[in-house]
């Protein structure tokens, strides 16, 4: 629960920053200027760009919560029981041996969404986070049954 209070925090946090923002674009926007209005509106949409980006990426960590649940309950989560770094990140070698028997998983049945998932996690102890993220965005498509992209 400590990080989604973490989470809760640093949205709660980006929000007020976001209408602090927006103020400054309504100043702006007072001053009447041409180039005052412009700056103005610029900085007015930034806002609603940060919101869009802040609910795009809750509704990916809800939805990834889902999906893990749905596996839980399957008995298909993959077990973590990869030896530890000081640090207590999976260690490298232990992970990429992991990885290779997830990315084959994936070659078997690539419209799984449940392979693409456990790949998502291997990526991640691999420490691969950008191409953690595409096998989960690709989990949730087929979770979803939204045609994934390439």
């Amino acid at each position: 629960m400590t990080a989604r209070r973490a989470a809760l925090a640093l949205g709660a946090l980006a929000v007020v920053y976001l209408v602090l923002v927006g103020w400054r674009g309504v100043l702006l926007l007072a001053e009447g200027t041409p180039t005052t209005v412009l700056l103005g509106l610029a900085v007015i949409a930034l806002p609603f760009v940060g919101a869009w980006v802040i609910w795009r990426e809750i509704r990916f960590g809800l939805e990834s919560q889902q999906m893990a649940r749905q596996l839980e309950r399957e008995g298909g989560l993959p077990v973590d029981d990869l030896p530890r770094r000081p640090s207590g990140r999976p260690d490298r070698a232990a992970a990429d041996a992991a990885f290779e028997g997830r990315r084959a998983a994936v070659e078997a049945a690539p419209t799984d969404w449940r392979s693409w998932f456990r790949l998502g996690i291997a990526y991640d102890d691999a420490g691969d986070r950008r191409r953690a993220r595409q096998a989960m965005r690709q989990a949730r498509s087929l979770y979803r049954g939204i045609s994934p992209r390439g």
